[in-house]
């Protein structure tokens, strides 16, 4: 109760009534708490009198007997009650969200009377439906339109393995009486033997659905992950809603509102608003990447408290006038430097803060005070009165006790950025299949998908597209092979080989995903035929190209996880597994970039699993915080020419012999010299390297032809596919009954195991024209060591001579003595050459790294004048901390308007060089003892290529005529290291750290003169080079002693490799030195296309004062004067307003 003065001069306390569930309430005994006997059967008038009434819907609450209690006894409404109606329905609420100009994600509504009703206006297709000719492509978010109804799943596209995530609360079994069979029909899945499609069919017995099935008991998952599921619900009406690239972090937000949206960090922030001048936000983990909820030692869901955008507060004014509901949450969604209202929710309030409650607590008082007292509002301080003298509680210490560490001269360090290029993880030998096709069947398709162009070229991707090339195929394969004696043209048994090894390929895994198979088919011939008056174009000749392969494994999904979880232990200094509190509090900006190929995505997802310890599959987490950007990871289009020119030159060599050469080289620096690494008798080696393919070819031919005997007393349609390749990417272990059945390891059967030999026999030498293909080389080179690392058991007679037995020197190691020499030369024969390709291939990564180094600085440099201004800011305070009250407000309040608009307005010239929008802890309440210490970390997952030409770049750089004289940036001893490495294996990285000198940041402070200045800050950030070979081992070799090694052996796994340094020890690399000898190959950040503006960041430390101005006008009080007219101006007043005071609070600032 609060106390006022009545007319007569009396003192009167103001009632506050609390109308709610009681398991919504929890309050003492000054406060009225109607309770559920008296609302849910006694008559209004009965009910307790009362000046102020907080009421809210929940499960079982009669809200239109509340509505009438209000509209008798007219008390003042924290939340009104006729908009909760709103509420229930997502429609309605996105509909007054749009009628005030709030911004929401792109959607569209499917309404259906009746379970099952087909609809003209809405078509599903395999990644994608159409509602009213909107498109949206996988992923999406379907929703419920009953705002009870919190089961929201969303769909995942094939690229990324298919399959369904479940979004769910904490279950409350109240809630399935509001639902009726709503509920039941979705009985977990995993708790049936009945498939997801059998449950939701109509055909279904309706007392299925009343088992006793624990659908709300989810422990400690926030959602779950069903592969399976791959078709929308239909037995509703849904929202179907755009899904938002948010790095897998929501935030909540609570104006006494809740907000609740996505922000690139794999947590989820929570916002509470009081009032609409008001708001706290925190981070929680978001259910979309693994469903694990964080807990602490007690049980409860880890969170923290975090700062809004000046228009995300804003934001949260807007919606809480527009629902006219003073507390309240909502859910916003980050993407691309915007902000998107995705659902409001009603009354939500912060759980476990006491800084939020006190808050709270004041501006309900002062709320109180403005409808019933308001000669009284502005005469009470607006603090807690046991708060007033109450010392400032020291923090519970739950991070580390420190986060610096001691460099190389013993400066204080502390490490701000970590920037990775990795290779993808260990993969099948990616294969292709050419054939020229003339059938009336394929050439049709062909048409069919390129919208019946006869000249154009077709590509072939989707489970669709795929299903109709392989029903074409089955029918055209021969359902015998001619007997050895047959008249049958050596062509035509060809043709019909390649179409049996197309099926094959086709009918492999069980189903199709678009990421490991794609077909090209190409006009080559044309002919005029007559249609009615005209003619037209006919393709009568096709080249068919099937491109297959090159998937991940289980041996290196489980090396990307084991390199996550090497990355989390040992590549942040002082933090250990610290690395997630630094994730989950806010204070690490992480951010992943992949190629387009789907080995080098997964790859990503499962580094991200061992790097943040998330659990469950890949696919949820590679669409949460896996970004593609095929044009700085992918392709070789820039430097084709060039390396063509090498690869010319390479075969020159080796066939003209490489001695002469290389005699002519340096012996003090042999990596300079022409085809530096090839062996000096590549030529002699060549002859054996073709019988010992021949040989082993022989072997794998003798074990398909027991398999195609097998094959062929079954017809085509009874062949079951023997693997599924989206399970696999589910697995980290071995194949177990594949391998006890003498099967090969994997997806491949013995047909296309042979197909794959066969092939690299007649392309690694031509019979007939004498000449030898060196590209081929690392081809065979590939399938050695694949069969060697999974196929071991298969003992196939030759394959350890054609790769290398350590045993016997005579086997020469031909393959791998070959490809290491070859592979590093295609990128260049020369030093100066591979420079030049690899400026042209990693020109735009290049680019890159150096807008994320310059990046890093900027924001160091912004934290550390903003975090000096906060100190001075406070002493200042301190001294003027018993002047009087009243005054103090509005003075403190304008200053602190004017401060804030200028950094507002500096900061966001920083962020248009910068172009990240940036998300940040409240440093305040957060309850970290480094709130400012904030480290980026950006991952770039690539293919070989792009590996070799970043550290051609880096060792050689200095070759360059615009830097003659230079130092490489890579030392000596690295250099011939990097010479004897050769090969960049699976999982092999380059890592760039840097780190910031903290004494010389002191010295800074002290200095003054503006050349001893520069002089620091040239020593301010220092870079340190590393790089890994990767899986840089021989499946033969077995160490005995090393028993990790062993054991990974068994698993097919290679271990990989640990860091070296490419500088000497105690050389001292500064970022101004590393943009000078990088810069001449680096796409300049002009050149980059222009991203999404970002939301302003007005840093770190905002001063405080939500409760200095509290909430001075109310426009929900429906008899407060003006209130009407407030409430039409507030979206135009609040404009005009200044930013900061939109909330001001400490929980209210800028992320």
């Amino acid at each position: 109760m609060v106390k006022g003065r009545g007319n007569n001069g009396v003192g009167k306390k103001i009632t506050v009534g609390v109308c709610v569930m009681e398991k919504k309430v929890k309050c003492g005994p000054e406060i009225i708490h109607f309770g559920d006997k008296v609302i849910l059967e006694d008559p209004i008038e009965r009910w307790p009198i009362c000046d102020c009434l907080i009421a809210f819907h929940s499960s079982g609450y009669p809200l239109e007997k509340a509505e009438a209690y209000a509209a008798l006894r007219k008390p003042f409404l924290v939340n009104e009650l006729e908009p909760q109606h709103l509420l229930h329905d997502r429609r309605k609420v996105y509909e007054c969200l749009e009628m005030y100009g709030i911004p929401v994600p792109r959607y569209a509504l499917v309404n259906r009377d009746k379970p099952y009703q087909e609809l003209e206006y809405f078509v599903e297709e395999e990644d994608f439906v159409e509602v009213h000719g909107q498109r949206f492509w996988k992923p999406f978010v379907e929703k419920p339109v009953h705002g009870d109804d919190h089961r929201i799943m969303i769909y995942y596209p094939s690229a990324a393995g298919g399959g369904m995530k479940e979004l769910f609360r904490k279950g409350n079994p109240s809630l399935a009486k509001d639902l009726g069979e709503k509920v039941t029909v979705l009985v977990y899945v995993k708790e049936t033997s009945l498939s997801w499609a059998q449950l939701l069919s109509p055909e279904t017995p309706a007392n299925l659905f009343a088992l006793d099935v624990p659908f709300f008991q989810v422990g400690n998952r926030s959602s779950e992950f069903h592969p399976e599921v791959r078709r929308v619900r239909r037995e509703g009406s849904y929202i179907y809603e755009e899904f938002m690239p948010t790095g897998g972090t929501d935030v909540k937000v609570g104006s006494n509102e809740e907000l609740r949206s996505n922000i690139p960090l794999p947590e989820v922030d929570n916002v509470y608003t009081v009032g609409p001048e008001y708001a706290h936000a925190e981070a929680r983990k978001s259910p979309v990447v693994d469903g694990v909820v964080m807990r602490n030692p007690d049980g409860k869901e880890v969170r923290y408290p975090v700062l809004l955008t000046p228009n995300e507060k804003q934001m949260a004014r807007e919606v809480c006038i527009a629902f006219r509901q003073g507390v309240c949450g909502f859910d916003l969604l980050r993407c691309e430097g915007r902000s998107y209202v995705c659902d409001v929710n009603g009354w939500s309030f912060v759980k476990n803060s006491y800084k939020y409650y006190d808050d709270a607590a004041c501006v309900l008082r002062k709320m109180f005070l403005d409808a019933k007292a308001p000669h009284l509002s502005t005469t009470i301080p607006p603090i807690l009165p046991w708060k007033v003298n109450e010392p400032a509680q020291p923090s519970e210490g739950l991070t580390r006790q420190g986060s610096g560490i001691i460099g190389s001269f013993g400066q204080a360090e502390e490490l701000r950025c970590v920037i990775a290029i990795i290779r993808h993880g260990d993969r099948t030998p990616k294969q292709k299949v050419k054939l020229k096709v003339t059938e009336e069947k394929l050439l049709n398709l062909m048409l069919k998908y390129n919208g019946g162009r006869p000249r154009a070229e077709t590509k072939l991707k989707s489970a669709v597209q795929l299903q109709d090339l392989l029903d074409a195929t089955r029918i055209l394969v021969p359902r015998t092979r001619p007997s050895p004696g047959s008249d049958s043209e050596a062509e035509d048994i060809e043709h019909a080989e390649k179409l049996r090894q197309v099926k094959a390929v086709l009918e492999e895994g069980g189903h199709f995903s678009g990421i490991y198979r794609k077909v090209q088919l190409k006009p080559l011939k044309w002919v005029k035929v007559a249609k009615a008056d005209t003619e037209e174009e006919r393709p009568i000749e096709a080249l068919m190209v099937l491109k297959y392969g090159g998937v991940l494994t289980h041996a290196g999904r489980k090396q990307a996880e084991e390199l996550g979880r090497y990355f989390r232990n040992n590549m942040y200094p002082g933090e250990g597994t610290g690395l997630l509190r630094l994730h989950s509090t806010y204070r690490h900006d992480l951010k992943i970039y992949s190629s387009d190929e789907g080995r080098v995505q997964m790859s990503a997802a499962a580094f991200a699993k061992g790097l943040l310890d998330l659990e469950g599959q890949l696919t949820p987490i590679l669409v949460s915080l896996v970004s593609k950007d095929s044009s700085m990871l992918d392709g070789l289009d820039n430097a084709s020419i060039e390396m063509e020119e090498a690869k010319a030159r390479l075969n020159d060599l080796i066939t003209s012999g490489v001695k002469a050469v290389q005699a002519n080289g340096s012996s003090k620096r042999p990596w300079m010299v022409d085809g530096a690494g090839l062996p000096l008798n590549a030529a002699e080696l060549l002859p054996t390297l073709v019988k010992l393919t021949r040989k082993v070819t022989e072997q794998v031919r003798l074990l398909a032809k027991d398999e195609d005997e097998k094959l062929a007393e079954t017809t085509s349609y009874d062949v079951i596919p023997p693997y599924d390749q989206a399970r696999a990417l589910g697995k980290t272990n071995i194949d177990v009954d594949r391998i006890a059945a003498g099967l090969p390891c994997g997806s491949e059967g013995f047909l296309l195991m042979y197909a794959r030999w066969r092939k690299l026999e007649r392309d690694l030498y031509n019979e007939r024209k004498d000449r030898y293909d060196i590209t081929q080389i690392p081809d065979v080179y590939d399938s050695c060591k694949y069969d060697l690392l999974h196929n071991a058991h298969l003992n196939i007679d030759g394959l350890d001579e054609l790769f290398k037995v350590a045993q016997f020197p005579e086997s020469l190691q031909l393959s791998q003595l070959l490809a290491d020499g070859v592979i590093p030369n295609e990128y260049g024969i020369n030093p100066k050459q591979k420079l030049k390709i690899g400026s042209k291939i990693a020109r735009r990564l290049l680019g890159k790294i150096l807008i994320d180094l310059r990046n890093t600085r900027e924001e160091a440099i912004n934290i550390a004048e903003l975090k000096s201004q906060c100190q001075s800011s406070t002493s200042i305070k301190n001294v003027k901390e018993h002047t009087d009250h009243q005054p103090k407000f509005v003075i403190k309040n304008e200053e602190s308007r004017r401060t804030s608009f200028t950094s507002e307005k500096s900061m966001d010239q920083d962020e248009d060089d910068d172009k990240e929008i940036k998300y940040r802890l409240d440093p305040k309440y957060a309850n970290v003892r480094t709130p400012e210490r904030h480290v980026r970390t950006r991952l770039y997952f690539t293919s070989e290529s792009h590996i070799h030409s970043l550290m051609n770049v880096l060792r050689y750089c200095n070759l360059d005529e615009s830097l003659q004289g230079e130092d490489s940036l890579v030392c000596n001893q690295a250099l011939e290291r990097l010479l004897k490495t050769k090969e960049l294996d699976y999982m092999s990285y380059i890592v760039l750290r840097m780190f910031e000198n903290t004494e010389e940041l002191k010295k800074k402070s002290i200095v003054t003169s503006p050349l001893c200045l520069c002089e620091l800050d040239s020593k301010r950030y220092r870079l340190e080079m590393t790089f890994s070979r990767g899986a840089d081992l021989s499946p033969l070799e077995k160490n005995d002693d090393d028993v990790e090694a062993a054991l990974l052996h068994q698993e097919h796994t290679l271990p990989i490799m640990g860091p070296e340094r490419l500088q000497e020890v105690g050389s001292y690399l500064t970022l101004d030195r590393m943009e000078q000898m990088v810069r001449p190959f680096a796409m300049p950040a002009e050149d980059f296309p222009p991203p999404t503006t970002p939301q302003g960041f007005s840093g770190y430390f905002k001063s405080a004062g939500v409760l200095e101005r509290l909430v001075n006008l109310w426009p929900f009080h429906k008899h407060a004067a003006n209130g009407n007219h407030e409430k039409s101006t507030s979206k135009t007043s609040s404009k005009t307003k200044d930013k900061s005071s939109l909330g001001g609070g400490d929980s209210f600032g800028t992320i």
